[in-house]
């Protein structure tokens, strides 16, 4: 392999790591939300830097490994426990991208790379919009059994007080 296309394949495996990451609902979140500060976006740039360096320095590492390599990451540097269980996920994903690359499967790599990104463009342009229907059903439906409820009321006693103030609130007829 020459030494140009050995860069080539290295920055190959970099944007696969740079996918695997920036697809990461999690680090989306926490750059969004300034759990890294003003520089987050910046920090998020850099974790794919270490993460493709990690991989590169450590021989044979397994998932537990990169798990716990990337929840220090995360924790340090965004405030961030990842407790949703995508943390597994993203490792095992970086772990077959990094083994595609070892094995000169680039065209394999290349593909995981398009299916993450192109998944990532689906999220983002989905409509927004698209619980406002729900959420005009569910309020209806609210309004609707608040209605109900509030004719049940009617016929419940008036609430009473007990001896230290307390509102006594009955049983529904």
């Amino acid at each position: 392999m020459s030494a140009a296309s050995a860069a080539d394949t290295r920055a190959l495996f970099t944007d696969g790591v740079r996918a695997a990451l920036h697809t990461w609902p999690v680090l989306q979140i926490a750059v969004d939300n300034g759990f890294g500060g003003v520089y987050g976006q910046q920090k998020a740039d850099w974790l794919v830097d270490v993460v493709q360096q990690y991989f590169y320095d450590n021989a044979d590492l397994q998932q537990d490994e990169v798990e716990d390599f990337l929840c220090t990451l995360m924790n340090q540097e965004f405030d961030t426990v990842v407790e949703d269980g995508s943390l597994p996920q993203v490792c095992v994903r970086l772990m077959q991208m990094f083994s595609h690359w070892q094995q000169g499967a680039l065209q394999q790599l290349s593909h995981s790379i398009n299916l993450l990104t192109q998944t990532a463009r689906a999220k983002v342009t989905a409509p927004p919009d698209s619980d406002s229907d729900n959420d005009e059903q569910t309020q209806a439906m609210e309004c609707e059994n608040t209605s109900v409820n509030t004719t049940s009321h009617q016929h419940r006693d008036p609430p009473q007080q007990d001896q230290d103030g307390w509102t006594l609130v009955g049983k529904r007829k």
